[in-house]
């Protein structure tokens, strides 16, 4: 059977993101059926080409990140590398770049300049900062937008240091921030014509991502702690300890409250202070060991299963193995998925987390070597001749 095209097939993206937020972005467009065209500076290419784990010398973190994506080189810094890339941008729909703020217009390649070549572009630029404010010339990392968001000082145990989250959560918000608002352009290019810039920070993603944090202080004056796996605002909502690890149980509404009420069976739970979830978050010191006295008795799984069996959600809190091998997540929701690689070989990358009816995301390509397309794109692009290409390579343009 025929594999039907994404949902963006047809539209030209040209990547010039490193690492991680600008990276997942063009994953995320290149999954739904763009062709990206991956551009790297040559010789030393994308520095998450050397990031950890590395698989037969290949870095899995790259190829995770750039699969479906067509790779070529280009130096930016030279006149022909300049020329080439312009006539790329007369043909593209839409740029993509997490330089610092700058850096693209000193090269004579910001949108300013862009937009004269191809109106109707779509420009895309993920940073630390943003394209202005008084912060907006720091170097932006991860780290740094979880720490200057807030996130990191309600992130941890009571008592205990700021943490920065498991995963660099700054970065995927970053990334998928300005992959929604190159959607939404493109989507109002369709009806008018119009191109535009959109312009994402770390920093603003990760404040927003903050939401309920956010509003404590504002509405309140109270600075929010962290407060270990608890949420600010629903109680019970948090991890519990089981006779095996921890469990998690989210009865997120007095309904949900009451039904937990009849499987626990303890007459403490009708206490006045539990009654309604304002009361229950004010007195959740109280609350937990409760729950606790019941969850100890029991494993995980049996836990999980009186839960369920009542509308109580409910889970255990899963290490990576039994995240790959869930039969929900793993299996029916392909959320890992195998690429064959020409160095590192056949290796499990993450799969999408979008679902389409109609046009179901796929996985058409492996990660690109180092100017693997590079001669390709320059013939089916831009109609260059195999003479012409080795021309502009010996000027250094690539």
């Amino acid at each position: 059977m025929e594999q039907k095209k994404g949902l963006l097939s047809g539209v030209t993206v040209l990547d010039l993101t490193r690492v991680l937020a600008g990276p997942y972005c063009c994953m995320m467009l290149a999954d739904m059926g763009a062709d990206v065209i991956k551009i790297e500076m040559p010789g030393r290419g994308d520095d998450a080409r050397r990031n950890a784990p590395l698989v037969n010398g290949e870095s899995a973190y790259y190829i995770n990140l750039n699969r479906n994506k067509r790779g070529m080189t280009l130096n930016l810094k030279t006149e022909e590398g300049k020329e080439i890339f312009r006539e790329l941008v007369k043909k593209a729909d839409i740029v993509v770049e997490n330089y610092r703020p700058g850096v693209m217009d000193r090269l004579g390649l910001g949108y300013s300049e862009l937009k004269k070549i191809n109106p109707a572009l779509i420009y895309g630029a993920v940073s630390g900062f943003g394209q202005y404010g008084p912060y907006s010339q720091r170097a932006g990392y991860d780290i740094v937008g979880q720490a200057m968001s807030g996130l990191m000082s309600v992130t941890g145990w009571p008592g205990g240091q700021p943490t920065r989250t498991g995963t660099a959560i700054s970065d995927v918000l970053g990334g998928m921030s300005v992959c929604i608002g190159i959607l939404a352009a493109y989507a109002n290019r369709l009806k008018t014509g119009e191109g535009e810039m959109v312009d994402v920070s770390l920093v603003d993603s990760t404040v927003s991502a903050l939401e309920i944090i956010n509003m404590i202080y504002l509405c309140t004056g109270r600075i929010p702690q962290p407060t270990g796996n608890k949420y600010e605002a629903i109680a019970p909502y948090d991890t519990f300890q089981a006779k095996d690890g921890l469990v998690v149980i989210a009865a997120g509404n007095d309904k949900l409250y009451n039904i937990l009420k009849t499987i626990i069976k303890d007459d403490r739970l009708k206490a006045e202070e539990f009654d309604g979830n304002v009361k229950r978050v004010t007195n959740y010191e109280h609350l937990k060991p409760i729950i606790e006295d019941w969850t100890r008795d029991k494993t995980i799984d049996e836990v999980v299963e009186l839960c369920l069996a009542q509308g109580v959600p409910a889970s255990p809190v899963n290490t990576l193995d039994r995240v790959v091998k869930d039969p929900h997540i793993a299996e029916a929701r392909r959320m890992f998925i195998e690429t064959d690689h020409p160095i590192a070989g056949r290796i499990k990358i993450t799969g999408n987390q979008l679902k389409f009816t109609e046009h179901p995301v796929s996985l058409r390509k492996t990660a690109p070597l180092l100017g693997e397309d590079t001669e390709t794109i320059l013939k089916d692009e831009l109609g260059y001749t195999h003479e012409q290409y080795e021309a502009y390579k010996e000027k250094g343009a690539f």
